[in-house]
Parts: C-alpha cells; sequence; structure tokens
C-alpha cells in the first residue's frame, strides 16, 4: 500500500486503539498471532503485512484505510459530497462563497493526503477565480490541480489542462491556449486514449480560439467532432457547454436557425442543472446571433438579460465582456452616447492581459463612434490601441476590418502611405486567415 503510514506510526495507533477497546495483547493477537509479534508492532519494529492489519483491523473495529493511514473511515466519500456541494454553490453563482467552501476541503485533503480530492478542490478554486475574473490565481490552481494528477491517467488530467487553457485565453493568449488544447488532443488520439468526455471537452473548448484567430475551418471540424462524440457522454452540463460553443461556429456560417436551435438546448440544460453564469452566457450568445441577423431588438433585450444574471453572479469579467456585445447593438440602435459610456466604463476592468479580444473590440466601436462624431484624432487612437491588443493576442479573425478601418480613416485624412501600409497588413491577415499561427490539425479521434 504506498500512502501507508511507517511502522512506528502504526503501531502507535494500535496500541492506542487497543487501549481505547480495553483489549490485552492476547486478545488482540488470538487467534492467527502471538502476544509477543503485537508487542513488537506497536514498539514499530516490524512492518504489518496487509493479512496483519486485516486482522487487526477486525479485531479493533475499524476499516483496514484508517488503520493503515489514520484516515476515519468514509472520510474521502465524505469529502466527495462536500465538493459536490461546493460545486452547485458555484453553478448558482456563489463564486466567492464556494471558493471558501474548497478552500476547507482542500485543506482537508492535504491533511489526509487525499490526491484525487485535492485536484478536485484545486479545480473548483481555479474555476471560481476564472468566474471573479482572476485569471493568475485560476492558472496557478489549474498548474497545482495538474501536478497533483502527474501520475494519473491524461484523460483525469484533462479537466486542469482545459481550465490553464481558457484561463490563456481570456487573457489574449489564444496561440498558447491553441497549442495547449492541440497537443493534449493529440496525445489522447494517438496514444488511443479515447475518453469521450475529456475528448468533447477539449473539443468544445477549442472553438473559441480558433474563431477568433480567424482559423474558421479548424473551429467547424472541432464543432462537427464534438456533435459525434456527445452521444457517447453522459455529462449533461458537459454537452451543454458543447451546444454553446458549436452555436459560435454556425453563426459564422450563417446557419442562424440551426445556431438557434443550439443554444436553446444548451439554456435548457443549464437552466435544469441550475447553472446560472453559463445560462448567462447562453443569453449573451443568443444576443450576438440576433444582431448578426439584424435583430437589434430582440438581441438588446437578450443581453440585458445576460447582463442582469452575470451582475448577480458577480461575474464581473464575463459582464464585461457582454456589455462589449450591447453596447455594438445600442450603437446600431443609434444609441451611441450611450453605447459609448458603457464602452468606457468597463475599458477599466477589461485589457491587454485580461479580455484583450473584447478591450480591442470597445476600442474599435469607440473609433467608429468618434469617427461618427467627426473627431478624427481619437478615432485613430482607439484603432491604433486595438490593433496593438489583436495583433498581441494573435486575433486574425478581427485584425483585416480593424486595419480597413484605420486605413480608410488614414486615406481620408491625406496619409496615403501609412493608409496603404495598414490596408497590406490586413490583407496578409485576410489571405490565410489562421494558418500562419497554428500547426497541423490535431489526430482525428475514432468516431
Amino acid at each position: 500500500m504506498a500512502d501507508r503510514d511507517d511502522p512506528e506510526t502504526i503501531g502507535r495507533r494500535v496500541q492506542r486503539l487497543r487501549h481505547e477497546r480495553g483489549l490485552t495483547q492476547k486478545q488482540l493477537a488470538e487467534p492467527a498471532y502471538t502476544p509477543a509479534y503485537i508487542s513488537t508492532l506497536e514498539s514499530g519494529r516490524v512492518r504489518p503485512s496487509d493479512e496483519a492489519l486485516k486482522h487487526l483491523a477486525g479485531r479493533l473495529g475499524v476499516a483496514f484505510d484508517e488503520l493503515a493511514t489514520g484516515r476515519p473511515a468514509h472520510l474521502a466519500t465524505g469529502l466527495r459530497l462536500r465538493l459536490t456541494d461546493a460545486q452547485r454553490t458555484l453553478a448558482t453563482g456563489e463564486a466567492e462563497i464556494a471558493a471558501e467552501q474548497y478552500r476547507e476541503l482542500l485543506g482537508e485533503a492535504d491533511a489526509h493526503g487525499l490526491v484525487a480530492e485535492q485536484a478536485a478542490a484545486l479545480l473548483g478554486l481555479g474555476e471560481c477565480a476564472l468566474e471573479l475574473g482572476d485569471l493568475a490565481t485560476g492558472r496557478q490552481f489549474f498548474e497545482r490541480a495538474e501536478e497533483r494528477l502527474g501520475d494519473a491517467p491524461l484523460p483525469s488530467r484533462v479537466p486542469a489542462l482545459r481550465g490553464r487553457a481558457v484561463s490563456h485565453y481570456l487573457a489574449g493568449e489564444l496561440r498558447y491556449a491553441c497549442y495547449l488544447l492541440e497537443s493534449t488532443l493529440d496525445e489522447l488520439n494517438r496514444s488511443g486514449l479515447h475518453d469521450p468526455d475529456a475528448l468533447l471537452l477539449l473539443y468544445a473548448s477549442a472553438i473559441g480560439p480558433y474563431m477568433d484567430m480567424g482559423a474558421h475551418a479548424r473551429a467547424a471540424q472541432a464543432a462537427e467532432f464534438a456533435l459525434a462524440l456527445a452521444p457517447q457522454v453522459k455529462d449533461p452540463a458537459l454537452v451543454a457547454r458543447m451546444h454553446r460553443s458549436v452555436a459560435r461556429t454556425l453563426i459564422a456560417e450563417g446557419r442562424i436557425a440551426e445556431a438557434d436551435a443550439s443554444l436553446v438546448k444548451a439554456a435548457e440544460l443549464y437552466r435544469q442543472l441550475q447553472i446560472r453564469t453559463e445560462l448567462a452566457n447562453c443569453h449573451w450568445m443568443r444576443g450576438y446571433l440576433y444582431a448578426q441577423n439584424g435583430e437589434l431588438e430582440r438581441s438588446e433585450s437578450e443581453l440585458r438579460e445576460a447582463l442582469a444574471m452575470l451582475s448577480a453572479t458577480r461575474a464581473a469579467l464575463y459582464r464585461s465582456q457582454a456589455v462589449v456585445e450591447l453596447a455594438d447593438v445600442l450603437h446600431r440602435r443609434g444609441e451611441s452616447a450611450e453605447a459609448a459610456a458603457l464602452l468606457h466604463e468597463v475599458l477599466g476592468d477589461i485589457g491587454p492581459e485580461r479580455g484583450a479580444v473584447h478591450s480591442a473590440a470597445a476600442h474599435r466601436l469607440l473609433g467608429i463612434i468618434a469617427e461618427d462624431a467627426r473627431d478624427t484624432e481619437a478615432a485613430e487612437e482607439h484603432y491604433v490601441r486595438a490593433l496593438s491588443l489583436l495583433e498581441r493576442a494573435g486575433a486574425a479573425g478581427d485584425l483585416a476590418d480593424l486595419c480597413r478601418l484605420l486605413g480608410d480613416l488614414l486615406r481620408r485624412t491625406g496619409r496615403v502611405e501609412a493608409a496603404l501600409d495598414a490596408y497590406r497588413t490586413g490583407l496578409g491577415h485576410r489571405t490565410a486567415p489562421g494558418t500562419t499561427t497554428l500547426g497541423p490539425a490535431p489526430a482525428q479521434p475514432p468516431l
């Protein structure tokens, strides 16, 4: 038994339990052992075999594990039940309370050397940190969870790896997020570790970074694989996440009705599971879908619903990102002053290290609003800031359009050479979106 205590500790434990039960060494030893053996064992001079420990545990009325390790009976089971309670607390949007629960559970798991429970508590703390917008802390928790599971099979480590990738993605490090997800997918597929839950989690998580990088074909392929894996997955929260992610590729392909159907499925599952932040994100995504389809009134309604829910759950980063989407809709509805006020409000919460892609979108929209007001200096400043954020993040999907806006502005103000440079930069990103930053696609799963 790998985590058994040393002979001296076990000896003291046997002696204490024997005294508590009022047994003599002879009574404890009979019928399989001698009093001399018990005396030698209690003094720590012999390492008891599994057979001896089973005999002693039976005579002392304790579980084998408790005698060998000192862990109270059913400790691991109790911790797992409380981990489920903490997960439920996080699902209802109480991330700060859930984090307190996870910290307490981590302390208990550490004290008793329960590796799986340590990793689960660290994963929970990572998810709480992401919801609260503390990406660096979340990443540290995911890294520690991965370290705890260092000897476990790769599918067991996938949630921690995925958590790391998401923290990098939200920070605007798109290439590295893709690298983490793709290298893990490759290892799973090429080594024959075809765990449907792990594969689905990775493919669904890769769609967002792919889309932001302009790698639409690869995002569509990931969505196709995720949909094919879904019937083998029994976790409804994982299936809901898949439907929400796949909807983004369907929107990009103009398949609005199918995208809406996917979001309806996801929202219904999240509603049943009472996972409030993810349900809010479904409203956010439906708002984006309606905006793309020109249904601005419906879009505004969905986005305001998302914001109300995200404010209630104090999911600060996600709320700031949804505000940028709402500001775009308000601008298109002629409410540019309110849109600009919202954008200036959230720019303090997002930036290069936190929501870089949405920060760039905010600067892009402020540039458009400034152009409408004929403030070309402010417009150029916002476009340049957006360009810097997108280039740093590698978000090729939005760079070409931004370069066109900047080029048009420079041309109108008589700076033709600078305008040509901006256009050339945009054309470079338009020609082969995503292919300059990503290697070969991951190996295909056996579907």
